[in-house]
């Protein structure tokens, strides 16, 4: 209105109905955490709970001192190399993913176990217990639990909302 002021209800409404406009609708937002559950949950239970077992099952094979060659921040992505004797012959193999040490340099000394058999799978002593990834398996499926039962809530609460307006006579302005 040009000239005239508006009443103080009036400016809330415009307000309010200004506020609601630019954000993500309510599908949007739901099917949003719909995805972020199914990634959530993927993670935990498609890629960390098998590494945490991989690493479980070498907790009983052979032992063997090695050396680092390869070492650094990429070593919990499977960027680690180690060098040992195993069953009369030189290995180099990468230590998996979820291997904890980051921290360490080329050329340090660790205990390692590896598969009976096949020297290449291999595994830090300090890591057969599962380590990062049981870690990571349980925060990655705390977090797709608590996702999906935001959705839940969300979708609950909408569909009351929805209930409540169409129930409601529309107020004449």
């Amino acid at each position: 209105m040009i000239g005239k002021e508006q009443p103080e209800e009036a400016r809330d409404l415009d307000v309010q109905a200004k506020a609601g406009e630019g954000g993500l609708g309510p599908r949007v937002a739901v099917g949003f955490a719909l995805v972020l559950t199914l990634v959530l949950g993927a993670l935990s239970g498609l890629v960390m709970y098998p590494a945490a077992q991989h690493l479980r099952s070498l907790q009983d094979g052979p032992q063997a001192d090695a050396t680092l060659v390869a070492a650094g921040s990429g070593c919990f992505l499977g960027g680690c190399k180690v060098r040992f004797e195993a069953e009369g012959r030189t290995v180099v193999a990468n230590l998996p993913v979820g291997s904890g040490h980051g921290d360490d340099l080329a050329g340090e000394r660790l205990t390692v176990r590896y598969r009976e058999g096949d020297p290449q799978v291999v595994a830090s002593q300090d890591d057969v217990g599962g380590g990062g990834p049981a870690l990571l398996t349980v925060l990655f499926g705390a977090s797709a639990v608590l996702f999906l039962l935001a959705l839940v809530w969300s979708t609950v609460t909408l569909r009351r909302q929805r209930r409540a307006e169409a129930v409601q006579p529309a107020v004449p302005v």
